[in-house]
């Protein structure tokens, strides 16, 4: 007989009861540090496969490192729809970055069993854990590992400790020669969803619980050197000055005008260093970074323009020399609009006023990755002040139930469309 499906509310007391037991699991006594194939990373993981089975999921932990959790669909073998996230944390991280979707995938493929509801393909639930790239010099390297694009030189990779990425994954009983059997055939996976705290403030601020993602936005970072030159702060008249620290303060300041100038463009300095740094010396160098990032390529390529043009503007004004030496670029990555509108009827289904709200993803998630395997789409869920990478990560049980409501409703909407 079928059972009524779970009302947000007890989804929520679930899922922070989940979370409270999934992290217990940290490698720092009183913090929340989990970071991949450490020792707290399998304990999690072990913790994880053992709630994919309790949820009706036949699980491993693969070569990689990830968990990987399973409800087989009417033909064994046949094509899923995977829900995912990570599992990893940055160090002293918060409660909810990761480990809530992951949470809400377990808890989805829970209440649908229960429920007796029978789908017409598999559900798989998937734990990843090099999400974050904090210990190795990575890039989503477990998810890519699904889609067939790891890049073996990462298992030479070292830690800050000298500790090489293949030699930790086998302590932490992985495979490195398992890794390219990981990657699923084209097809095999007809959609992947992710739910995932914003990392940002606008769904708080406009009083949203969820919020369904357009697009990981493209980024792009550079270091900038400005050489001008250094003299007596006592002496050197104001109009003979060759001052690097002002001439990169006014460069941080366009770049903020820049970014502000375009739609849903954001734009940070996050290192300022002047050399010599002395309070009686005027700087004759400083080196800072730039990282900007929108949802377009079009408009990343036209603000990379305009950062070159103005900084260069500036530099030849104030007599400074200039070098902008780019070091990491990655493409907007659209979701998928036909799971969009998915996610888009389970806000809808899942009832409690909700409003379709569209938004960017500022930062990175494994979506970006298995978008190229399959159809990929995010739910955001409101975090408070949008803090995030941190212990004041916050959010509330309620607006956890109604994201993995959500999640179940678009479940059912990709089931009686046959996804």
């Amino acid at each position: 007989m079928t059972q009524t499906l779970p009302s947000a509310a007890v989804l929520g007391a679930r899922a922070f009861a989940a979370l409270q037991g999934l992290n217990r699991f940290s490698d720092e006594p009183g913090k929340l540090t989990r970071l991949y194939l450490s020792p707290a990373h399998r304990q999690a993981a072990e913790w994880t496969k053992g709630a994919m089975e309790v949820a009706g999921l036949t699980a491993f932990i693969d070569a990689a490192g990830s968990v990987q959790g399973r409800r087989e669909g009417p033909v064994p073998g046949g094509p899923s729809v995977v829900i995912g996230s990570h599992i990893d944390t940055v160090k002293d991280g918060g409660r909810f970055d990761g480990n809530l979707g992951v949470v809400a995938g377990i808890l989805t493929a829970q209440a649908l069993r229960d429920a007796g509801i029978v789908l017409p393909f598999a559900l798989e639930v998937v734990a990843f854990g090099d999400e974050e790239n904090v210990r190795f010099p990575t890039h989503l390297s477990t998810s890519l590992a699904l889609t067939g694009e790891y890049d073996p030189a990462w298992l030479d990779a070292r830690d800050s400790e000298g500790a090489r990425l293949a030699e930790a994954l086998v302590e932490f009983g992985g495979n490195p020669a398992g890794i390219p059997a990981l990657a699923r055939k084209p097809g095999s996976v007809k959609a992947y969803l992710e739910v995932h705290i914003e990392q940002g403030p606008v769904l708080e601020v406009e009083n949203e619980a969820v919020g369904i993602v357009t697009a990981i936005n493209a980024q792009s970072r550079a270091r900038i050197q400005v050489t001008g030159e250094a003299g007596h702060a006592g002496t050197v008249p104001m109009s003979l000055r060759k001052d690097a620290l002002t001439a990169g303060a006014e460069m941080a300041l366009a770049l903020e005008e820049i970014a502000a100038g375009h739609d849903q463009a954001v734009g940070t300095v996050g290192v300022f260093s002047p050399n010599p740094g002395a309070t009686n010396v005027v700087p004759g160098a400083v080196e800072f970074t730039i990282d900007f990032r929108c949802p377009s390529n079009a408009t990343l390529a036209s603000m990379n323009a305009a950062i070159h043009e103005r900084f260069a503007a500036i530099a030849e004004r104030r007599g400074v020399g200039l070098a902008i030496t780019p070091y990491a670029t990655a493409a907007a990555v659209p979701m998928n609009p036909g799971l969009q509108d998915a996610l888009a009827a389970g806000v809808t289904r899942a009832g409690g006023n909700l409003s379709v709200r569209r938004l960017p993803s500022g930062a990175g998630h494994d979506a970006m990755a298995m978008a190229t395997l399959c159809p990929a789409a995010m739910l955001f869920v409101r975090n408070e002040k949008g803090i995030s990478h941190s212990p004041l990560e916050n959010m509330t049980e309620a607006d956890a139930g109604i994201a993995i409501r959500v999640l179940i409703e678009t479940i059912l909407e990709l089931a009686k469309k046959g996804a």
